[in-house]
């Protein structure tokens, strides 16, 4: 498979893509020492700064390692599944127990950063969780996870933001799935009431401690469902 001369733009994610066809189609197999940067750079066209970056981003794709003093190898024929499908692979305990860390650290940072516009959503995010108490299963977790997110959005950090936006497509069907196949809301159609109204409570008093200790607890009594079910 000849690897031909690049088209002008964008050159980066050919030379990437040409690369990536390289290693997947076979022509370069795991353990394979790659050409030199001088060497990739004449061969396709391009300079040696945009076979540097190409290179970079088969490294974060898990398909080549560089190794200092011998120079590129391939270690893999298949990308590395991206966070977003290995989220979705992951067994739903492992998620919930990342997410419990996440949660109560957000939990502790909303009491004290929290502004009056994040206290009235996140009272109507209580409101609306309440209300999905009439909703089917799939409506009450939506309303349950949008009263979560806008705790961690309270936290005021983007990057526990991005985090939790990650988490809650993965958690949501499965979540479905487990009040669904467990019941949990055939007696009590809306559980979990108290504690999220005291969790409300303790980050609007600015509580830190008490409101991470609510969340973990909250979080921890469905995470030992989740085990003792085995879902």
């Amino acid at each position: 498979m000849p690897l031909g001369t690049l088209r002008p733009s964008p050159l980066v994610e050919q030379a990437t893509e040409h690369l990536r066809e390289q290693i997947t189609g076979g022509h370069w197999p795991v353990g394979t020492r790659l050409p030199g940067e001088n060497a990739l750079a004449k061969t396709l066209g391009v300079g040696r700064s945009t076979v540097r970056e190409a290179l970079r981003a088969l490294a974060g794709a898990g398909l080549v390692q560089a190794r200092q003093g011998s120079g590129v190898f391939v270690i893999a024929t298949e990308p590395a599944a991206d966070w977003p499908t290995r989220l979705r692979r992951a067994a739903i305990t492992d998620v919930y127990e990342v997410r419990m860390m996440v949660e109560t650290q957000a939990a502790r940072l909303a009491a004290t950063r929290r502004t009056d516009e994040d206290l009235a959503a996140l009272e109507a995010a209580l409101q609306a969780r309440r209300a999905a108490a009439g909703s089917d299963d799939a409506g009450f977790v939506d309303a349950d996870i949008a009263l979560h997110a806008a705790v961690v959005a309270a936290a005021r950090n983007p990057v526990l933001d991005d985090l939790f936006a990650e988490f809650a497509p993965a958690l949501r069907g499965r979540l479905v799935d487990v009040v669904e196949l467990l019941g949990l809301r055939e007696t009590e159609p809306n559980p979990g009431d108290d504690a999220h109204a005291a969790l409300v409570d303790a980050i609007r008093l600015e509580d830190g401690e008490a409101a991470s200790r609510i969340l973990q607890t909250e979080l921890e009594q469905t995470l030992a469902l989740l085990y003792r079910n085995a879902v």
